[in-house]
């Protein structure tokens, strides 16, 4: 299944981060109760990695209110032998 790491960010005011981080904890989702924050080291963004079908299902889990601001990012790994013949096709 695909996995997206999903950014929330919001403003610095002690209140926003507050009524973000409620709305988050008192959905009962479990990718949102999970969220991890930054806040408390100056940045104010939360962070959750979803294993979800797609970005869009990604998006539908979060609270109406800060999907705009979302950031929804595809993540994947890569291998040794991947990246030794991206640098071997380059080196031609």
């Amino acid at each position: 299944m695909p996995r997206f790491l999903v950014e929330v960010p919001h403003e610095p005011e002690s209140m926003t981060c507050a009524r973000i981080v409620r709305a988050f904890l008192s959905s009962g989702n479990h990718f949102l109760t999970h969220a991890e924050w930054g806040c408390m080291d100056g940045v104010h963004s939360g962070w959750i990695v979803m294993d979800v079908d797609n970005r869009e299902q990604a998006l539908s889990i979060l609270p109406a209110a800060v999907r705009g601001q979302a950031r929804v990012v595809a993540l994947n790994n890569f291998t040794i032998e991947q990246m030794d013949r991206v640098l071997a096709d380059h080196d031609r």
